[in-house]
Parts: structure tokens; C-alpha cells; sequence
């Protein structure tokens, strides 16, 4: 049964729109100066990720204002174009910094990975959600027989996307199971799996030798100097746009590493705020989950939920070294088109979830 369509999440959407416009002011600061040298143009990265960032707010909006029941119908087929995409990357896709992840269009190129996520969330959402009577080991076993295919496929080339994709699947299907024992196996073959991955090309095993001790190594470079800017920041940071370490220091310090600059313009405060704001995000997702209308609506919102949750500490965790660098953009902040466009097509799906709710629920 279907309750009345009510308004959406107005906490959500507001967050989604400050860390949107943050994004946006902190991308131009930190990628100035790497747009001026390498493109003669201070705005170039800017008004790249103000296109991508237009389609989508246009995508949220129309994604919000649908029936999120009609995607039970396009889960299946959804995740068949994430799989074909993905394998089209292997055989045509476009190579940047060594890593074959784009697929072109014309003049436009996309990652299909970025896509590949979104479409994980809808497919288990449906498969859990059309077993909710028998959520025991057969469940596990569909569930993560589907979504390993396209840990395949992507992790060939994006093993930390990869990683982002099995941990969702992991926390959805953790949320709607009672039970905790079947949990501990799939750690077990977690564990098991990473150590075979890494074990089966050396440059990965190199990442852990970096990881240890990056300054001996030329591969740690980045990872030092963002150290370095993160500990030079302070406790209130050196003012927004007076970064030195932006300045051809920190590598691509637009993309991954863009969490660095944020610690040494806004120091300790600046970034605590950050990490709040995506801890009150985590809050309204798990709100909307609460009182979602049916399962399907509750796991589409774990789902998400589980996604920043996973890339937000992942790329934290990186940034400061606590993991070896794996290459996590940090969610609606760090240089990515396609990745700001999907995020804000799932942004709209839990707005549009947060629309249908239980009749004795109300949203705030």
C-alpha cells in the first residue's frame, strides 16, 4: 500500500545545495592555478564542473518530482547498461594518467563507473525488496552474485570504485538482514579476495609500500605535500584562495587530494564543519529510509546513504594517509562532471523517496 505524496526533504535538498555552491568555490580556488598553466584559462576547470553541475540540478529536480516505483521496472535493465558500458571501457575506453575509466561521446566523455553505482543501488534495492519475505542466505547469494560481475569489470581499471560498489552491497544487504552471522564469512571472503586483487599486480603491492613510508618513494609525493598542507593550515587555515601547496605542490589537487587544500585554506574548523555537514546529510538519508513508504523506497535510500558514507571517509582517510591512496574523490567537492551529475540524480531520488512516506510520518 502507497501512502499520499507529501513534500520532499527541505533539510536534504538545502545541504545538497550548500555543499553544491561549496563545491563550486572551493573547485575555482583550488584549480586555478593548474587551469591557467595548463590551459591559459583560471576557469577552465570551473566552468566545466558549472555545466556538469547545471544537468545536475536539472536531472535532481525531474528525477525528484517522479514516482520512484516506476524504476522497479528499469533496475534489471539499468544495471545491463552499467555492465555493457563497463565493458566497453576495457576495449574503446579513453586512457588519462594511465587508467582506462572514460568512454566518448562526440566531444563529451563519462565514466561509466560513476553510472555503475546509481545503478547498483536500484537493481539490489529491487532484488532485496522482491525477496522481503526470505532474507536469508539465499538473498546474500543473489544479491552478491549480481553485483560481482560489475566489481569485476570496473575494478579492473578503478579497483577503488570497485571497492565503493561492494560496500554498498554489503551495507544494503546488512540493513535488511536480522541477522549478523552471515556477515562475518562475507568479511572472511572480503578479506581473502583484497589480498589475491592486490597480490596480482605489482603496482598495487607498491601502494602499500608507499602507503608505509610515502616519503621514500617518488609515488608519494602527493601524498606528503598534502600533509604538508593539511598540518600548515592550522586551526582556522590560511584564508580561502591563499593555498601555496595548490600552487603545482599537490598533483591534480583538484581531484582526489582536494580535501588537503580545503584543511590548509580553512584549517581544522573549516574542514570539521565539512565532515558535519556530511554527517547531517548521513541523518536526513537515514531519516528518509526510516519512513519511506515500502522497502524498496527504504533501501534506495540506504543505498545512497551508504555511498557517501563510504566515499566521504574513504577519501578523508586517503587524504590524511590512514589508507593507501586509492584514488576516492571526495562527494560534490573534488573535479569530476560525470560524478557530480550522478550524485545529484541520486540526490534526487531520495528526494523523491522522502515525497512518499508513511502516513503517520511527516518530513521536516
Amino acid at each position: 500500500m502507497r501512502d499520499k505524496i507529501g513534500k520532499p526533504d527541505y533539510s536534504l535538498l538545502a545541504v545538497v545545495l550548500f555543499l553544491t555552491v561549496f563545491g563550486l568555490i572551493t573547485l575555482y580556488s583550488t584549480s586555478a592555478y593548474n587551469g591557467q598553466v595548463r590551459f591559459h584559462d583560471s576557469a577552465y576547470y570551473f566552468k566545466k564542473q558549472l555545466f556538469a553541475t547545471a544537468l545536475g540540478l536539472m536531472s535532481m529536480y525531474l528525477v525528484s518530482r517522479m514516482d520512484y516505483h516506476m524504476l522497479m521496472r528499469g533496475a534489471i535493465p539499468a544495471y545491463l547498461i552499467s555492465l555493457g558500458l563497463s565493458g566497453a571501457v576495457l576495449v574503446v575506453g579513453d586512457s588519462y594518467n594511465g587508467s582506462r575509466r572514460w568512454l566518448s561521446i562526440g566531444p563529451l566523455s563519462f565514466q561509466p563507473a560513476e553510472y555503475a553505482k546509481l545503478a547498483v543501488i536500484l537493481l539490489l534495492a529491487y532484488l532485496v525488496s522482491s525477496r522481503k519475505k526470505n532474507q536469508g542466505f539465499a538473498t546474500i547469494f543473489i544479491v552478491m552474485g549480481a553485483v560481482l560481475p560489475i566489481v569485476a569489470l570496473v575494478g579492473t581499471n578503478n579497483l577503488s570504485t570497485a571497492v565503493i560498489i561492494l560496500g554498498i552491497a554489503v551495507i544494503m544487504i546488512f540493513i535488511s538482514n536480522p541477522r549478523y552471522l552471515p556477515f562475518v564469512w562475507i568479511a572472511l571472503a572480503g578479506v581473502g579476495f583484497i589480498a589475491v586483487f592486490l597480490s596480482m599486480q605489482q603496482y598495487r603491492l607498491e601502494r602499500l609500500a608507499v602507503w608505509k613510508d610515502p616519503e621514500n618513494f617518488d609515488k608519494g609525493f602527493q601524498t606528503v605535500q598534502g600533509l604538508y598542507a593539511i598540518g600548515s593550515g592550522g586551526v582556522f587555515g590560511k584564508g580561502l584562495g591563499n593555498s601555496i601547496q595548490k600552487l603545482g605542490f599537490v598533483p591534480e589537487a583538484q581531484n582526489d587530494m582536494i580535501f588537503s587544500v580545503i584543511c590548509e585554506e580553512l584549517g581544522l574548523v573549516g574542514a570539521s564543519i565539512l565532515i558535519l555537514v556530511f554527517g547531517f546529510m548521513l541523518w536526513r538519508f537515514m531519516i528518509i529510509a526510516t519512513r519511506a513508504a515500502d522497502l524498496f523506497g527504504a533501501l534506495i535510500a540506504a543505498g545512497i546513504m551508504g555511498h557517501i558514507a563510504l566515499q566521504v571517509i574513504l577519501n578523508v582517510a586517503v587524504v590524511t594517509n590512514t589508507i593507501p591512496n586509492t584514488g576516492i574523490t571526495l562527494p560534490f567537492i573534488s573535479y569530476g562532471g560525470t560524478s557530480v551529475l550522478f550524485l545529484l540524480s541520486e540526490m534526487g531520488l531520495a528526494l523523491s523517496v522522502s515525497r512518499w512516506q508513511k502516513e503517520n510520518f511527516r518530513i521536516y
